[in-house]
């Protein structure tokens, strides 16, 4: 993360500290921050959880998970001096009193300035029981900044967020609010914008007439683990398209912003988003496919079907794959169709853009019987981070017969060790207070539009599940959502 260092004084609360996502990735991100001279002295940490722990007892724990998540520690013991723990019950304002007076202690003996970061690691039933008490107990009554971080899911329907936003948006202004999206925090989807609009050979072919079509595929090895009660709730359509899948397709779509700020950025992505072609109901399967895994055999080893994970009904319908075709009605992309798919237990486990240009005009190579393969942007957003072109060339020393080639990219193993994870990046831009990398309000309000109608009309005409096998590359009408338009996935 080559970024240029600026050490924001400020109080990092986070709600929800003694859970995973804290001791995964938030802690080891924050020491990584603190440890690469993004975060300095005035800095100090309060994690907040329902345990009746000392502030002896969570820095033993979180040092641990530190260690075990961080290669090099040095410099831990500084960091840990600035970690503290209050046990708490977020539906007693006494606890949020308690915290005001702890939090004002701090913020004089390290010199914060008052500024305030609230990150809400925890059930998204809690959001606005926690942002009310925040603003009752004076909490966000300060003269530096207060910035608040919330997690997915917000909201399980565009009816529930938006009930959500009103009663958070009672305590702070929108402006004020990062809703996390970790998708948009990984180095090769920012890299998306990059390639776009600073590279000549790609910018003015982003349109109709040069690109055939867009794959995203975000797919997983793993089945739902110990995710399976919440999980059913949700399922593939709601905990990834929704999202992160969307949140890449404005990234693509996108028109060029007017400048790099993070609201001109944001109101791009919006105008894409609603730019989306609405599926009516009567038009669901013929523009999304869904699936759930069977048994089968994932790197060798056996496992067993959705149905039959932990925490999950025996007679689920909830999809665990979810392929679509995304149209965008706008005359950039009229005619273009995105296509999506993500799913559990699929053969390998990536993250991938492939833009397939069309063909040239006159084909001349057709006359010798030949095939020229596709041209193609691949963007390797995960494991392999990199970027790939392939491209035709002549394949003999004497003749004119052709054979694809790839110019390739990757990260270097260096560019790698300079952040843990996704989420350092965006607790940084929290801090200092670049908005452009989180979801704002009128993009979920778009993204819920789109897969509401989806959601329910596949509620109310269940499944033949499963329909695909664990270890495999999802349903087979996955691959007919192509073929209808001669195409198919690029899998490399």
């Amino acid at each position: 993360m080559d970024i240029e260092k600026q050490n924001i004084p400020c109080l990092i609360t986070i709600f929800g500290a003694t859970g995973d996502l804290s001791h995964r990735k938030l802690f080891p991100s924050l020491f990584h921050l603190f440890q690469q001279g993004n975060l300095n002295e005035h800095i100090a940490i309060i994690g907040i959880g329902r345990r009746n722990w000392d502030n002896a007892k969570f820095r033993e724990e979180i040092k641990a998970s530190i260690t075990k998540h961080v290669k090099d520690t040095d410099r831990i013991d500084d960091f840990m001096t600035h970690v503290y723990y209050q046990s708490h019950d977020v539906n007693n304002i006494e606890s949020y009193k308690k915290l005001l007076s702890f939090s004002e202690e701090l913020d004089a003996e390290y010199k914060l300035a008052g500024n305030r970061l609230f990150y809400l690691a925890m059930a998204p039933e809690f959001f606005g029981t926690v942002t009310d008490a925040l603003k009752e107990s004076g909490l966000t009554d300060t003269d530096g900044f207060t910035r608040l971080i919330i997690e997915k899911p917000f909201g399980t329907d565009l009816k529930s967020a938006e009930a959500l936003n009103a009663q958070i948006t009672r305590s702070f202004k929108e402006e004020e609010i990062y809703r996390i999206d970790h998708y948009l925090g990984k180095d090769m989807v920012q890299n998306i914008e990059i390639l776009r609009f600073s590279n000549a050979m790609f910018e003015p072919l982003w349109n109709n007439k040069y690109i055939s079509n867009i794959q995203v595929t975000s797919s997983e090895t793993l089945g739902v683990e110990d995710r399976g009660g919440y999980y059913d709730n949700s399922g593939a359509l709601k905990d990834m398209v929704q999202n992160h899948m969307l949140q890449i397709v404005s990234l693509l779509a996108m028109e060029p912003p007017i400048s790099l700020e993070s609201d001109d950025i944001r109101n791009e992505k919006v105008k894409a988003l609603r730019s989306i072609r609405q599926v009516k109901p009567s038009e669901v399967r013929s523009y999304f496919v869904r699936g759930q895994y069977d048994k089968g055999t994932v790197n060798g080893e056996a496992v067993p079907k959705y149905r039959d994970e932990e925490n999950v009904n025996p007679e689920s319908n909830t999809p665990t794959f979810v392929a679509a075709k995304v149209m965008i009605d706008n005359f950039r992309w009229a005619g273009v169709p995105f296509y999506i798919r993500t799913g559990k237990r699929m053969k390998k486990k990536e993250i991938r853009v492939v833009v397939e240009f069309k063909e040239v005009p006159m084909n001349l190579y057709y006359k010798r019987d030949q095939h020229l393969d596709s041209n193609l942007l691949v963007i390797n957003i995960q494991p392999n981070e990199g970027i790939e072109l392939h491209l035709n060339a002549r394949k003999y020393v004497e003749g004119i017969d052709t054979e694809p080639v790839k110019l390739s990219y990757a990260l270097t193993a260096q560019d790698k060790m300079n952040t843990v994870d996704a989420y350092e990046g965006l607790i940084y831009d929290c801090l200092k207070g670049d908005a452009t990398n989180f979801t704002h309000w009128e993009e979920l309000k778009a993204t819920w539009s789109y897969v509401d109608t989806v959601d329910q009309y596949w509620r109310e005409h269940p499944a033949p599940f499963p329909n695909y096998q664990a270890g495999s590359n999802g349903p087979v009408k996955s691959e007919l959502l192509l073929t209808r338009d001669n195409l198919h996935w690029w899998d490399f």
